[in-house]
């Protein structure tokens, strides 16, 4: 397993980084963040889970993190991606190898570690129980019980903890360029008298990420996106620039 590096310099550059890659890719980066999960208790860990449609999957946690959260960021990527891209190590990622059962226990109790650990800030996990990227439309859902698996654990030791549902959707509608929504749902409180188990927690997340997922995709079509918040606006794409240029053009020529 490859462990948590995190490095001051490695961030400030990844925001700087990840920001110009969304300014360059889309249109816009839009959040739907709802006070209650703004408003979270710090003393109580959380885990945000997460469809995986998207290689931007990565990028965007570290965004939200900064843009609504005093938060230690902490986000499971597969291992292999992970030894490619070990910079994220210094972000605040370590790795999983579901093919490596005694790799997989070690990241579930190491995970577990880290967000009952003391801390100044909340400490938060960024995990996608899909465990690869699927299509954001495929049907039925699957996700592995990884996330409930270091829920039981942490239930263990702490008295209670959150779970928030986070969907994304990238859609192409009036620009060159596509934009991407997120949408953060209310955090679920879960202490030790409330867990199930972990193929009732399992099946439970998979259930509000179908249904949050549902939700984001007719809000996009019907065109209810008030509540969303831009985080990022991307450069002027061609036809944005001509559309510009017709107007001035026009204006001259009356």
């Amino acid at each position: 397993m490859l462990p948590v590096r995190r490095s001051r310099v490695y961030t400030w550059w990844f925001r700087w980084y990840s920001r110009r890659q969304f300014k360059k890719h889309f249109h816009a980066v839009r959040a739907s963040v709802p006070v209650e999960t703004r408003n979270m208790h710090t003393a109580y860990p959380v885990i945000f889970y997460c469809n995986h449609a998207y290689w931007w999957d990565g990028f965007w946690s570290q965004l939200c993190t900064e843009t609504f959260f005093r938060q230690n960021l902490y986000i499971i990527i597969e291992y292999k991606q992970l030894v490619k891209y070990r910079f994220f190590s210094r972000l605040g990622a370590f790795s999983l190898d579901r093919h490596n059962p005694r790799s997989a226990l070690q990241t579930i109790e190491y995970a577990a570690a880290r967000l009952v650990e003391t801390s100044g800030k909340q400490n938060a996990l960024w995990i996608f129980p899909q465990g690869t990227i699927e299509h954001v439309d495929k049907k039925p859902l699957h996700f592995y019980n990884g996330a409930s698996s270091i829920v039981d654990r942490v239930l263990r030791n702490i008295s209670g903890m959150y779970l928030v549902s986070v969907v994304s959707r990238i859609e192409y509608l009036e620009d060159q360029r596509p934009e991407l929504f997120l949408s953060f749902g209310r955090p679920e409180s879960i202490d030790q008298a409330a867990y199930a188990g972990k193929k009732e927690l399992t099946m439970h997340m998979q259930d509000m990420t179908d249904r949050h997922l549902s939700d984001l995709k007719r809000k996009i079509i019907d065109g209810e996106t008030g509540d969303f918040q831009l985080l990022v606006k991307g450069a002027e794409s061609v036809n944005t620039r001509f559309d510009s240029l017709k107007r001035r053009w026009g204006a001259r020529q009356t």
